[in-house]
């Protein structure tokens, strides 16, 4: 009798013992298991079991210390938008998590998909005001898509498979984790780590209604002027191959949200330019001219919009959209289409007649003359005087190509680079839309080159706002990010200057900036630097800065009181965009 193969019978039926693993291993496991290769953090005392785990994990996981909290979810921010995947982000307790809301903020208005882990103290401490400790869960609910505080281990992987699945799912957004010092450090038996794929009474995807595309295509068939508004949700849902095919078949004009833009290429003969304050001429007036509106993947916000009461009064407005909440919650659609861009667009493209639209085509180009003669010549172009911004990105778009992924701060600046660079490839405007945040640019511009290595990354900031988040310098000297940062100094908060100037009586109040000697400043932390404040200089450095293999700051000098133009002015409809 062969007893060797009842003994491995019987040991085959004998359960292996449960593995034992601390909370903050656990952390780490599940960052692996959701495909984590990178992170941006700072340690603190109340994270620091994560980060003392982390050490035996430096092999698998890249952890970038950035300067500060704010720098680490901007930076987070810039990954992701380049990436396509969820950013992740460390933070330690108190002053660490409360430095994390300003990029929380900006991320939830902008739908960009964050995992935040923050440590907490003691769970035993909670409501004692422990040192460092804040509540955290109180103060990010309105910013957050989801946050949950973690007080036992054992919750840990259940809690960020949640994080994971809600940050990304659906509309993303930023989802908080607090987790108490005393769970990272408690040892669980571990079962492994389970992708979430489905939460009870979550549900991150509308049911697509086929009458409503139905109703869509009708109107789209009948309509004799009809125009497209596209947003960022185009990028999110990865529908820009679906998009292209609606548009060309039908033959609609179509204009980009400021995060709209790159999910059609510039030169597209159908891309028609930016909408909004600072829009082009043409989509802004024949926003109120077509007879139909179809908005995809965007929300109608204020800056789009202008005056609500005299927005697009005229026409029958289609929105589709994979948040139920956005329609008609600004502008009452005629046809409100529910659903994930990638699939209801494909529904809409097979309905739609195959048109050209000709004569409605060519108004827009008749527009798109007259801003060009009155705006865009002497901006992009200009003969003599002081140099523009325009004129920086004329010349930087001769030398990338329209490849590079432009990541820009707020301000005029911003708004000169989502008017005039080119863009020819998706996620390649990385910006900070519906906030608004100065110091955004240069820790979003490190994520974004982490998110997209390969890729020329540029980031254009101005004077203001490079001065919000200089000491990320120090984390492009220590882990080398091939960032470029481009400074248009104009010596001014710029565009808190074009309205005093031109609502204010030019009451100047506290907008003439000092700056430091930025090239200076750069080669204290070793990053070459070049200033350049003539225009027969312009393109030669440009063209060292994006030659360079490696980051490198290049500060030029443009006028103290250009202005941005067309502009829609407050309280103004689009139709009553200014050239002048």
């Amino acid at each position: 009798m062969d007893t060797t193969k009842e003994y491995k019978a019987e040991e085959a039926t004998i359960e292996s013992p449960l593995q034992k693993l601390s909370g903050s291993k656990a952390v780490l496991e599940a960052l692996l298991s959701e495909n984590v290769s990178t992170v941006f953090g700072y340690p603190g005392g109340a994270i620091m079991p994560i980060y003392d785990a982390l050490y035996d994990y430096m092999d698998k996981i890249k952890h970038v210390l950035v300067r500060h909290e704010q720098g680490g979810i901007h930076a987070a921010q810039g990954y992701a938008r380049t990436s396509g995947d969820t950013g992740v982000v460390f933070a330690t307790s108190g002053p660490g998590a409360t430095n994390l809301v300003t990029g929380l903020a900006d991320a939830m208005i902008d739908s960009t998909p964050l995992v935040c882990i923050t440590g907490q103290v003691f769970a035993s401490l909670l409501g004692t005001d422990a040192f460092q400790e804040t509540d955290v869960i109180n103060i990010t609910a309105p910013v957050t898509k989801w946050n949950y505080q973690v007080t036992e281990a054992h919750e840990i992987p259940e809690a960020l498979a949640k994080a994971f699945y809600i940050a990304k799912s659906g509309r993303p957004g930023p989802v908080l984790i607090d987790i108490t010092k005393n769970a990272q450090i408690q040892e669980f038996d571990y079962q492994g780590y389970k992708p979430c794929a489905r939460i009870r009474s979550y549900r991150p995807k509308p049911i697509v209604r086929p009458q409503y595309i139905e109703e869509a295509a009708k109107l789209i068939n009948e309509a004799k002027k009809p125009f497209v508004v596209f947003g960022q949700g185009i990028i999110l849902g990865k529908a820009e191959k679906e998009f292209k095919k609606l548009i060309e078949k039908a033959g609609l004009p179509s204009a980009a949200t400021v995060m709209g833009l790159s999910a059609l290429e510039t030169e597209h003969p159908l891309h028609m330019g930016m909408l909004g304050m600072h829009g082009n001429y043409a989509p802004n007036v024949m926003t109120n001219e077509c007879d139909v509106l179809i908005a995809i993947g965007m929300r109608f916000d204020d800056r789009v919009t202008g005056r609500l009461d005299k927005y697009a009064r005229q026409a029958k407005i289609i929105h589709l959209d994979i948040d139920p909440a956005e329609i008609d919650k600004n502008v009452e659609a005629a046809v409100p289409v529910w659903g994930d861009c990638k699939e209801t667009l494909p529904m809409l493209t097979e309905l739609v007649d195959k048109k050209e639209h000709k004569e409605w085509l060519q108004q827009f180009r008749e527009l798109e003359k007259e801003e060009i003669k009155e705006v865009i010549n002497d901006e992009l172009n200009p003969k003599e005087g002081v140099m523009t911004m325009g004129e920086v990105l004329n010349t930087l778009n001769q030398l990338t190509g329209g490849d590079a992924v432009m990541v820009t701060d707020v301000g005029q600046h911003q708004m000169v680079t989502c008017r005039y660079a080119t863009f020819n490839k998706s996620k390649s405007n990385v910006t900070s839309g519906g906030l608004g945040t100065m110091g955004f640019g240069l820790p979003a511009a490190i994520g974004a080159w982490y998110g997209a290595p390969d890729r020329q990354v540029i980031a254009i900031i101005g004077d203001g706002g490079i001065q919000m988040s200089i000491q990320e310098l120090g984390t492009i000297m220590q882990f080398q990010p091939k960032v470029k940062i481009l400074i248009l100094n104009n010596q001014f908060l710029g565009m808190v200057r074009q309205w005093q100037q031109l609502f204010h009586d030019k009451r100047y109040s506290f907008v003439d900036i000092t700056s430091p000697d930025f090239i200076k400043v750069a080669e204290g932390y070793g990053i070459p630097a070049k200033r350049v404040d003539q225009r027969e200089g312009l393109q030669s450095a440009l063209k060292e800065m994006v030659d360079h293999d490696g980051s490198y700051l290049l500060e030029v000098m443009v006028g103290k009181e250009n202005n941005v133009f067309p502009m829609v002015t407050q309280g103004s409809s689009v139709s009553e965009i200014r050239l002048k």
